[in-house]
């Protein structure tokens, strides 16, 4: 997988992490850096932690499948990003919440990187290195949910929507690039 693809699908994925981020920022009536930073932190871990799980448990299957591991890394990725983009859609607002206590971070964290855990799937079946791809995720995922509390702070929720159907086209075109390059389309 190419850097470019890489940093691609890592933007795709932060995606719901930045989405929540901006309403935690949006929640919030004082924000500090220590408030980004954490919130940076929880969501970039999790970003990071699940594609590792993901790979650990998928390169487990990665031999028996590899005849259609192409269709299953585009139908995996198509589903997480039509996801995506029905949640965006649908109009159900998340309530703002400006607590960052940990128990409630993590049930954050966790589901807005379920994705991830797919995705690393995914990785395993088209044999990427997995270090540097989770090192990628987490990293962009920590900056852009840094700056979703910072952006919710001061803008309010007019960019949730639009970033979680971003994130959606991003991964679904991810799907479809690495279907075609497969079928030698590419």
């Amino acid at each position: 997988m190419s850097f470019f693809a890489l940093f691609t699908l890592a933007v795709g994925l932060a995606m719901d992490a930045f989405a929540v981020s901006i309403c935690k920022g949006l929640a919030m009536k004082k924000l500090s850096l220590k408030h980004m930073v954490i919130v940076g932190l929880w969501f970039g871990g999790f970003q990071a932690l699940m594609p590792a799980v993901g790979y650990l448990l998928g390169v487990q299957f990665a031999e028996r499948i590899s005849a259609i591991d192409h269709w299953i890394a585009f139908i995996l990725l198509a589903l997480i990003g039509a996801n995506m983009i029905r949640e965006a859609v649908s109009g159900e607002e998340e309530e703002a919440d400006a607590s960052l206590a940990p128990g409630k971070m993590v049930i954050l964290a966790i589901a807005t990187s379920i994705d991830a855990l797919a995705v690393g799937i995914t990785f395993a079946f088209l044999s990427v290195d997995i270090v540097p791809a989770v090192t990628c995720i987490g990293v962009i995922t920590f900056v852009l949910s840094a700056v979703g509390v910072k952006v919710g702070n001061v803008f309010g929720i007019r960019y949730k929507a639009k970033a979680e159907i971003i994130g959606g086209v991003i991964l679904i075109l991810l799907g479809v690039r690495i279907l075609l390059e497969h079928l030698g389309v590419f």
